[in-house]
């Protein structure tokens, strides 16, 4: 981002005729970035917030909505572990890299994944049960499974018996020990148990002999319309020299309304007529908040006295902006996914619209299932970002207009664990 280009807030609010509140309100909604730089003041890109007032005041200027794909693949292998409905596998294959073999426990995930490539070996079952040979892949890749490190989650790291999935992650490498392995997970791990967690993790894997870093991506400036963010670690085999690279963040978002053109018609879930009149009365982008005060006490019950915003019940989403993060269900109480201009839940093919999951991508089971499926996935394009990031890696190409150099994690401790 080149010095030049960098104003105040009150230099772009005067340059392209907004309020100085509405810069600041794109800037709390992540529909911009801004760097903090002297005196702690925020600096902002004026091309990239002429860009987004374009689009939201403008003609919309262009849809840049698209499922990402290299046109020319590689020799490059994975394995892939707890591959879910496939956004990550989805989006390594569309980066070039081969699958040698995918592991999914859950049934209609798996069999989600044959129903679309049934070239693909897909393999059902724990991963405590599968064995792998050294040099089998060039890449092992895993999002071991989340809940035991979410905010939202209870919290327990390795007192959680989920939180040990990471060690038959640690297991697999050990048996593959593959040039390069990621594990992504939510970033609530980055805090979790004041960081240990986290540390613990990487100083297993610099114990089966990996230098480790790791990053938060932020989907929303990486083609996702969705704010959502995962927390990517990389580990590199120590006798291989090779950069860590990550992703660099575009300067632009894609909203709802670009996410959802022409987008096929589905199944989806429906609200009782009790709540359908309460959200009926959910502006554009609101939440509960804007509710008469009276049927605010009615519809938080106990809530309503509660501190914190809670801005995600009674949740209706904007058309002008990226979706707020998707979870299992569109129809929560806690996490509402409304319909910008019409009152109900978004269906299904609208949730894998924003998770960038192409139109002719099926999902097996009910439709219970499918919903979870895709809330529980990596965005394809997210994938597809990674994935790019670990070709340049292994091409030992450092492309500075798309990947940003990460320094190593240095332990401090002694081993913890045998693996």
């Amino acid at each position: 981002m080149a010095d030049a280009l960098l104003v105040t807030v009150g230099e772009a609010a005067a340059r392209i005729g907004v309020s100085i509140d509405t810069i600041r309100r794109w800037d709390k909604k992540g529909l911009i970035k801004s760097d903090r730089m002297e005196r702690n003041y925020r600096f902002f890109n004026i091309q990239e917030i002429e860009r987004l007032n374009h689009k939201i005041n403008g003609d919309g200027g262009e849809n840049r909505y698209k499922i990402l794909k290299r046109l020319k693949g590689t020799n490059y292998t994975s394995v892939e572990l707890f591959a879910g409905a496939g956004g990550t596998a989805l989006g390594f294959d569309n980066a070039g890299i081969n699958h040698i073999l995918l592991n999914e426990l859950d049934k209609n995930a798996c069999n989600t994944l044959r129903l679309n490539r049934p070239d693909w070996n897909i393999i059902e079952g724990d991963v405590k049960d599968l064995n792998l040979t050294n040099g089998m892949a060039d890449v092992l890749q895993g999002g071991f499974p989340c809940q035991a490190f979410s905010y939202a989650g209870k919290s327990m790291g390795f007192s959680d018996t989920r939180g040990t999935l990471f060690f038959e992650f640690a297991r697999c490498i050990k048996q593959v020990k593959p040039k390069i392995a990621i594990g992504e997970n939510v970033r609530g791990l980055v805090q979790h148990d004041g960081g240990k967690t986290l540390k613990t993790m990487l100083n297993v894997l610099e114990e089966l002999g990996y230098r480790v870093a790791y990053k938060v991506l932020r989907a929303q400036y990486l083609d996702v319309p969705q704010k959502r963010e995962r927390l990517m670690i990389i580990a590199i085999r120590k006798d291989l020299d090779m950069p860590f690279l990550f992703p660099k963040e575009k300067d632009y978002t894609i909203s709802l309304k670009e996410a959802l053109v022409n987008c096929p018609e589905s199944d989806g879930q429906k609200y009782p007529e009790n709540k359908k009149r309460v959200m009926e009365l959910i502006p554009e982008g609101g939440y509960w908040r804007d509710l008469p005060v009276k049927l605010q006490k009615e519809y938080m019950k106990a809530s309503f006295y509660h501190t914190g915003g809670r801005t995600g019940m009674a949740r209706r989403l904007s058309w002008d902006e990226p979706s707020l993060t998707l979870t299992c269900a569109p129809a929560q109480k806690q996490t509402e996914r409304c319909h910008p201009s019409e009152t109900r839940p978004l269906t299904v093919r609208e949730y894998a619209r924003l998770q960038t999951f192409p139109d002719q991508w099926r999902f097996a089971g009910s439709m219970t299932s499918q919903y979870k499926q895709i809330g529980n996935a990596v965005p394809v394009n997210l994938g597809y970002h990674i994935a790019d990031a670990v070709v340049s890696m292994l091409d030992r190409k450092v492309d500075e207009e798309s990947f940003v150099n990460a320094e190593p994690f240095v332990s401090f401790q002694e081993p913890l664990f045998a693996i």
